[in-house]
C-alpha cells in the first residue's frame, strides 16, 4: 500500500481544475483536501462555484470544501496547477519558494532550462531537474510541468522513431473546444467553421518537442534535433484533439518497421505500476478511418494515444494520424501521471 499524500488544485473551477477533482476521486495515492481559485469564488463552497461540466456529480470529497485563496498559506506540500498563464508564473513560483511541489499545467515555466518538461513514458530522468533547480533557485519546493495539450499527443506518437533519426517533422493540429476552456469559442464562430489561429500555439508544439525528446546529462536537457513546423487550428468537436504528421527519418525505415516500433512501445520502466499509466500508452490502428476523436478519445481512461493511416509519404518519408484526449492525457491526467512519478521516486515525501 502507497501511503496517502495530501494534494490541493490551483485553479480548481475552469475546465482542467475540474478535470483534476475528478481524477483525484479516490485516487489511490492522492487525498484531495484543498481548492483554490479566483477571489470572487474564494470563502465558498466548492459545489457552489463550480459551473460543473461533466456528467457524473461533483465528487462528494471535494464538494463541500470551501474555497481557498490562492497563496501558500494552509496549503498541501503537493499542488495541481490548472492556473490560466495569465497569473500562473507569480502565484507557481511563491508555492515553490514556500517548499510546496507544484505539478502544473501551465506554459509559464515548461522551457525554463531547470523545470522538469515530462511525459514519463518519454523522458521520466528529466525529473532529476528538480535537484538543479532546487539548487539554483535556492527553493525547497519544485515546479514541474507537463507539455502543451498537442505537444503531448504529438510526442507520444514521435517517442518510438527516435531510434530510425527523427530529423523533420510538419503536423497540423485539429483542435477540440474543449482546448479553449469555458465557455470558449462562441457558437457563431465555430459552427460549420475552421479557425486556422490558436494564439502561442505552434511555438509550444515547434519548441517543447525538443526539450521533451532531448537527453538529460545531470545537469541540463540537450534539444532533440528534430526541426518541427506546426500549423494549429481549432474545429468543431468537442474533445479530443487530432494531429496530422509528416516526418523524415535518416534510416529511411519500412512501414511495417515504423509500425512495430509503434505498436510495441511501452514507453520507459519506472512508468510501469503508475496508478494512470495505461497499459498501452500508443495503439495503432488499421482500420484506415481511425481514429476519431468521437470513438477513441477515451481510450484507456483518456491517457492512450490513438495512431492511424500510418504510410509512406513522398516528401518526408512517412505520415500518419494520432489522436488524444486533450483534458487527460493533454492536461490533467499527464500532470497526475507526472506526480505519480514523483512519488513513485520519492520526490515528495
Amino acid at each position: 500500500m502507497h501511503p496517502q499524500i495530501d494534494v490541493g488544485i490551483l485553479g480548481a473551477t475552469g475546465v482542467v481544475g475540474q478535470q483534476f477533482v475528478r481524477r483525484l476521486a479516490h485516487h489511490p495515492w492522492f487525498r484531495l483536501r484543498w481548492l483554490a481559485a479566483s477571489e470572487r469564488s474564494e470563502g465558498r463552497r466548492y459545489r457552489d462555484v463550480a459551473a460543473w461540466r461533466w456528467p457524473a456529480p461533483i465528487p462528494p470529497e471535494a464538494a463541500d470544501l470551501i474555497v481557498a485563496s490562492p497563496s501558500p498559506a494552509g496549503a498541501p506540500a503537493v499542488i495541481f496547477s490548472a492556473l490560466d498563464a495569465s497569473v500562473a508564473g507569480e502565484i507557481e513560483e511563491a508555492f515553490a519558494r514556500a517548499g510546496h511541489v507544484v505539478i502544473s499545467n501551465a506554459r509559464n515555466h515548461r522551457m525554463a532550462p531547470d523545470v522538469p518538461l515530462l511525459v514519463p513514458e518519454i523522458n521520466p530522468s528529466h525529473v532529476a531537474l528538480i535537484d538543479v533547480q532546487r539548487r539554483v533557485r535556492g527553493w525547497s519546493g519544485a515546479i514541474v510541468t507537463n507539455p502543451n495539450c498537442s505537444t503531448a499527443i504529438l510526442d507520444l506518437a514521435l517517442a518510438p522513431l527516435r531510434p530510425f533519426g527523427l530529423e523533420q517533422v510538419t503536423v497540423t493540429t485539429m483542435q477540440a473546444l474543449s482546448g479553449a476552456g469555458y465557455p470558449g469559442v462562441p457558437a457563431l464562430d465555430i459552427l460549420g467553421n475552421i479557425i486556422p489561429f490558436i494564439a502561442g500555439e505552434e511555438p509550444k508544439v515547434e519548441t517543447e518537442t525538443k526539450k521533451i525528446l532531448g537527453v538529460f546529462d545531470g545537469e541540463a536537457v540537450a534539444a532533440h534535433p528534430v526541426v518541427v513546423s506546426a500549423q494549429t487550428t481549432r474545429v468543431p468537436v468537442a474533445n479530443g484533439h487530432t494531429v496530422v504528421v509528416s516526418a523524415r527519418l535518416a534510416d529511411r525505415p519500412s512501414i511495417g518497421a515504423v509500425r512495430d516500433a509503434m505498436s510495441r512501445f511501452v514507453g520507459a520502466g519506472p512508468v510501469a505500476g503508475l496508478p494512470s499509466a495505461p497499459s498501452s500508452p500508443l495503439i495503432c490502428f488499421d482500420d484506415e478511418t481511425r481514429p476519431q476523436p468521437a470513438l477513441d478519445a477515451g481510450r484507456g481512461d483518456g491517457m492512450t494515444v490513438s495512431v492511424g493511416r500510418l504510410r509512406e509519404c513522398p516528401v518526408l518519408g512517412i505520415k500518419f494520424v494520432a489522436l488524444g484526449d486533450n483534458t487527460v492525457r493533454g492536461a490533467a491526467g499527464a500532470a497526475i501521471l507526472n506526480a505519480e512519478l514523483l512519488a513513485a521516486e520519492g520526490r515528495l515525501s
